[in-house]
């Protein structure tokens, strides 16, 4: 049996597109969906669970904190980013941008993102 080239990968564009990307995969394996990789549209670098433990190491060296990911949880669950105009989501929008300044670079360095 021959050894087969791993297929090409397509690094996402942005942070929250991997962060979008993680929560729906997140949602649809709760619902009972069985995540397998290469079987998705696009090939990604990562599995949901690689953008998982990133977010638990960086909350482990207090990197992100709970704020932080209670932010992320609820808009990725929206899917879409607070919105700085809003009065409500002012402070939320402030969070999340703090949270990407952390985890952007961290993905960007393991080739999830561009």
């Amino acid at each position: 049996m021959r050894n087969l080239p791993p297929p090409p990968t397509t690094p996402f564009d942005s942070a929250e597109e991997a962060w979008f990307w993680f929560i729906m995969a997140n949602e649809a394996r709760q619902a009972g969906a069985r995540i397998r990789a290469g079987q998705g549209l696009v090939n990604r670098p990562c599995e949901p669970l690689d953008i998982l433990r990133t977010l638990d190491q960086l909350y482990r060296k207090r990197r992100l904190l709970r704020d932080h990911l209670l932010v992320l949880a609820h808009y990725g669950r929206r899917q879409f980013a607070p919105d700085p105009e809003c009065r409500r989501e002012m402070r939320d929008h402030t969070i999340w941008c703090e949270a990407f300044a952390v985890l952007a670079p961290v993905l960007h360095e393991k080739g999830i993102v561009t």
